[in-house]
């Protein structure tokens, strides 16, 4: 139909949208305490990009990526995910000659032909942090951190942190023998996905989420117990540098995350909130993804932060995100002067930097103080023919319901010196305190 959304499409009407400004605006706070600057990159991109940077083998190539072929006979795919895209342009503006690290963080849509289901759209919109050029792990522990604070600032203490080590190239290739080892004596009673997995990327079989297959591999061997020295280092180093951020978490072996590109650290950080799917932040170390993309070796860390996801945890927990004011000041008008006049009052106002509105619908006054209310409009004025003719005006403020009497051509100098008091009290989303 013409008048739906396609399926795993939202829209984020008006009425709601003062949710994502807010969580928006507490992400550029904290991206700016913490270094990170904002990257912008097209909304879609070569495919071959996702394929060697994602992994062939991984369930958002084989199954889930929006991909066509243009008018020149290119493959084109919506972007699935951020940190591909980051590298790419790291890479083609040779921003890795200038001085490291560098800190990245954007706000995109992604894109993936998936089941929809809580919190999770075929169009959805993404938080993602980048840090390119150290492999100092206690930049791993500021990446989680830096999600940690935002759903702290947000209300959400009680998630929990998970780590595992995916280890490096060198160590996984001797594991991979040992897991493989291990699963071909279960392969017949394990799930079609994973016996797909077992040539291509047999440590994706921990993470299955099949019952019958969790109790094939009840014991089975883990990637944290075969790490290389250097691996094992940067692990306690990710341990020691979460410690001294008072960063509690928990070491699970399980984590092996979906994507192809990730060595040493892996995390999630994770909800019960949002039903079967926990996970509220994913990411981890992805030292080898430039020199694959076609850049010089580079160590990386990131992680990916569902926005559809942290606004269900934030309304699961209870919190209300404060609704701004909308408009500064409405203008009731009365008559046609009382219409003309207020036309060139919220004209004026505009110019001042004051949001301003006047009825255009011909509503009855009674009407507009409504509809005043319902816009949340901080401050509404009435203007007639006796208001003109005075000069003079009643200020009502609609947080308190004091009326104050000025003149009419000190309006705007009025409602900037109101307005300056209230920032001054820190209400920048609600009416008088």
């Amino acid at each position: 139909m013409l008048t739906q959304a396609p399926k795993g499409t939202k829209d984020i009407l008006p009425s709601e949208v003062y949710k994502w400004h807010y969580v928006e605006n507490i992400i550029r706070e904290i991206c700016a305490l913490h270094g990170y600057r904002e990257i912008r990159t097209p909304i879609f991109e070569h495919t071959e990009l996702f394929e060697r940077g994602v992994g062939e083998t991984t369930d958002v190539v084989q199954k889930e990526m929006y991909t066509f072929m243009d008018k020149g006979e290119r493959s084109i795919t919506l972007k699935p995910e951020g940190t591909s895209p980051t590298v790419r342009a790291f890479v083609e503006h040779s921003i890795f000659n200038e001085p490291q690290p560098t800190k990245a963080y954007y706000l995109i849509p992604c894109f993936r032909y998936e089941k929809p289901q809580s919190g999770r759209l075929r169009e959805h919109h993404q938080f993602g942090v980048e840090a390119l050029g150290t492999s100092d792990p206690s930049v791993d522990a500021e990446i989680i951190n830096i999600a940690m604070m935002l759903y702290g600032r947000l209300g959400v203490e009680d998630l929990e942190i998970r780590i595992n080590s995916v280890g490096c190239p060198k160590c996984r290739a001797e594991y991979n023998k040992k897991l493989k080892e291990y699963l071909s004596k279960r392969l017949d009673n394990l799930c079609e996905t994973c016996r797909e997995r077992y040539e291509k990327n047999p440590m994706r079989i921990i993470d299955c989420k099949e019952e019958k297959c969790k109790q094939q591999l009840s014991d089975i061997p883990y990637m944290l117990d075969n790490t290389c020295n250097e691996c094992r280092e940067h692990f306690e180093g990710l341990k020691n540098s979460l410690e001294a951020l008072g960063l509690a978490y928990v070491v699970d072996p399980r984590i092996v995350r979906g994507l192809d590109y990730y060595t040493k650290t892996a995390f999630e950080i994770v909800s019960n909130d949002i039903g079967a799917q926990g996970t509220v932040c994913g990411g981890g170390r992805y030292d080898g993804l430039v020199k694959e993309c076609g850049g010089p070796d580079t160590p990386g860390i990131g992680f990916g932060l569902g926005l559809e996801r942290l606004l269900l945890v934030v309304g699961n927990r209870g919190i209300d995100i404060p609704v701004p004011v909308y408009m500064d000041v409405y203008i009731a008008n009365i008559g046609d002067k009382g219409s003309k006049e207020a036309l060139r009052q919220i004209n004026k106002l505009r110019k001042e930097g004051i949001k301003a509105e006047k009825d255009y619908m011909g509503r009855s006054l009674r009407s507009q103080m409504k509809y005043a209310n319902k816009i949340n409009a901080g401050y509404v004025v009435v203007l007639g023919d006796e208001e003109i003719k005075s000069g003079r005006i009643k200020v009502k403020d609609m947080g308190t319901g004091n009326e104050e009497e000025i003149n009419l051509e000190d309006l705007a100098d009025y409602i900037k010196g109101r307005m300056k008091d209230k920032n001054t009290e820190g209400d920048k989303y609600g009416r008088n305190k």
